[in-house]
């Protein structure tokens, strides 16, 4: 083998991943560990995370992301069991409909909490060890964060900060020669991409099924295990997420004039509609809620 094929393969690779108790988390890292990868895991869920951890003889954490010393624990001790760090996926994350006006104010604190703080004080607490001609972080992000949907105001803007986050902290890291990646993916056949869009809201605007068509879950593992081996600026799945990212701006206004029609109906039913965000949360903090409640 080649002094290349060795720098790239994946090998003995150290990754800390979060959000690992289910979906796109649990997948990646029994594919990182197929393919050599010394892999650490964090995240809600207990038993989820001890299962998939048992299965792949990996450490783990049980780690509420929006709690910078839980976090900063977990890496900590993601460190000491694998003895340093190549790679950090940041890949904790909740969604849930949201009607900007007359939705739950707590769901979109929430969502940010998670999505941005957590995806914040993963990077913050990892770069340190990531900072090596070796290094890689991943934040995921997403589809949403270039074409923003009605219903989704909360999971977009939380998934553009992400973006912002892993864009900025390539440029800050570069002198190490470390290097980060953006994942941007569309409907995934996760419990993310279930919840989300099984509601009545979500089904009476998709037309009783999903925005873009569900990808099986491999597509994103593949996508990702080939960004993580080639330390990868950009990660995206399926293929027509790549030309989508710059098209952005276009794409934008062209679904906003094919779905204007359906728009009063369907923020009509939200705004009543009972829902849950994609991943319980930890006790006191807000994971159900009447969209049409009083605030």
């Amino acid at each position: 083998m080649s002094e290349r094929s060795r720098d790239n393969g994946l090998d003995g690779r150290r990754v800390l991943i979060t959000g690992a108790a289910r979906g796109i988390g649990a997948a990646l890292a029994q594919r990182l560990h197929s393919r050599g990868a010394r892999v650490a895991l964090a995240g809600l869920e207990p038993a989820l995370l001890e299962e998939t951890a048992t299965e792949i003889d990996a450490p783990w954490w049980a780690c509420d992301v929006t709690d910078r010393a839980q976090v900063d624990v977990a890496v900590a001790s993601a460190v000491a069991a694998l003895g340093g760090l190549d790679v950090v996926v940041a890949n904790a994350g909740v969604a849930a409909q949201l009607p900007l006006v007359g939705g739950d104010p707590e769901l979109m604190e929430r969502t940010i909490a998670v999505n941005v703080m957590g995806t914040y004080n993963t990077l913050r607490a990892a770069g340190p060890h990531i900072g090596h001609p070796r290094g890689y972080a991943v934040a995921v992000s997403s589809l949403a964060a270039a074409v923003h949907v009605p219903l989704l105001g909360a999971y977009s803007a939380s998934k553009a900060a992400v973006e912002a986050l892993g864009n900025t902290l390539r440029q800050e890291l570069r002198p190490t020669g470390a290097r980060v990646g953006v994942a941007y993916f569309a409907e995934l056949d996760t419990d993310m991409t279930s919840r989300g869009f099984g509601t009545e809201a979500a089904q009476a605007f998709s037309g009783g099924g999903s925005l873009t068509g569900l990808t099986p879950l491999r597509v994103g593992i593949d996508a990702l295990e080939r960004g993580i081996e080639r330390r990868s600026r950009t990660i995206s799945a399926p293929w027509y997420v790549t030309p989508a990212l710059p098209a952005r701006a276009v794409l934008q206004r062209v679904f906003e004039l094919g779905t204007r029609h359906r728009v009063a109906e369907v923020m009509e039913v939200a705004r009543g509609e009972v829902v849950e965000l994609t991943t319980p949360q930890p006790s006191g903090a807000p994971a159900t809620s009447a969209q049409g409640a009083s605030r």
